[in-house]
């Protein structure tokens, strides 16, 4: 087989790798400094990459709440050069093998097409089986998820560089893991190098992987015919709830095997017309609704920025921007009255 390592630290690949990682941040100031100089540390990647001298640097870590509280870890914008080099490479080998209903972090895919695919499903189906993995990202062990790479990859000095990332990365969520015991482990266990930094390129991408075996799971053997995974949130529509309830066990067993554990209490069977909670939005047959935290969170932050605005800490543009992006994200749900009410209390 021909080496695909070449290609991933090609001048040419380190260029588009570069523009990718770029794109948005180019007013901050580690990136202004690595483009400052760009030619000579593309370069130098290129040779650290090519000798195998090549080792990740620290993440700097912090807390955000959107939802709930998650810890983002951001890569220094070098490595994050060399992630999007790498998934250049490796993508295109995973993405033939992914199903259509995987919408995050893939082209052409996204939060508003698993939007409407979920809808068009409630109008077809009269009961839902939602379920998301209990701490997912924390969770993800790294030797499995070296054996699902290693399986398609099949090039040991790319899987040189994809052990570099995850040792990089290990221990990163460590302190957001609650252990989780399976049948047969024992006390080394506890061990067992874990955990993808969320915030990582990388890490989005390997997620579909990880989840890759569920995914052929419920669409092969369980044969469910309407299925969508977001992440680690997946739903599962049919007009049999026994059948849903069957299903739902045999996730849990399937999961198991690859060290993951659902959220077993919102792990429910109930009617589409409740509503299905997905994706910032409470789902209907016919209609949707933003939930009103999301709707409450997106005042707090919008009016905050008017004031940066203001205070001459924030450009016009970006404000307006800012409104004009979440604008587009609630108009794909029935939002029109919120939208006013919202745009009512800042000038744009």
């Amino acid at each position: 087989m021909t080496s695909m390592y070449p290609q991933v630290h090609a001048f040419a690949n380190l260029y588009r790798a570069f523009r990718k990682a770029r794109r948005g941040k180019r007013d901050r100031p580690e990136v202004a400094a690595f483009e400052f100089d760009l030619e000579e540390n593309l370069l130098q990647l290129r040779q650290e990459l090519a000798t195998r001298t090549y080792r990740p640097g620290p993440y700097r870590s912090f807390y955000v709440r959107d939802s709930k509280r998650r810890l983002i870890s951001a890569a220094p914008f070098r490595d994050r050069v060399v992630h999007h080099a790498l998934v250049n490479v490796i993508e295109p080998l995973f993405e033939a093998r992914f199903i259509g209903d995987s919408y995050a972090n893939r082209v052409g895919k996204g939060t508003h097409r698993a939007l409407d695919r979920c809808q068009g499903f409630a109008r077809r189906y009269r009961y839902v089986l939602q379920c998301d993995v209990r701490q997912f990202f924390p969770s993800v062990d790294h030797a499995i998820l070296r054996v699902q790479l290693a399986r398609v990859i099949g090039d040991e000095d790319v899987m040189w560089l994809v052990d570099q990332i995850l040792a990089g990365g290990a221990g990163i969520l460590a302190g957001e893991y609650e252990m989780a015991w399976f049948p047969g482990d024992d006390l080394l266990a506890a061990t067992r190098p874990r955990g993808l930094p969320i915030g990582n390129l990388t890490s989005q991408f390997w997620a579909n992987v990880y989840l890759n075996d569920l995914d052929q799971f419920v669409k092969r053997t369980l044969r469910c015919r309407a299925y969508l995974r977001f992440v680690d949130d997946s739903l599962l529509f049919a007009d049999d709830k026994p059948a849903l309830h069957a299903w739902r066990r045999a996730i849990i067993e399937r999961l198991a095997g690859v060290r993951l554990t659902l959220h077993e209490s919102r792990a429910q069977v109930y009617p589409v017309a409740e509503g299905i909670p997905f994706l910032g939005f409470r789902v209907f047959p016919d209609h949707r609704r933003l939930k009103s935290r999301r709707g409450h969170a997106a005042r707090r932050r919008l009016q905050a920025l008017a004031r940066q605005c203001a205070a001459g800490q924030l450009s016009q543009a970006r404000l307006t921007a800012a409104v004009q992006g979440w604008v587009s994200h609630a108009a794909h749900g029935d939002t029109w009255g919120l939208c006013r009410s919202l745009l009512s209390t800042i000038a744009v």
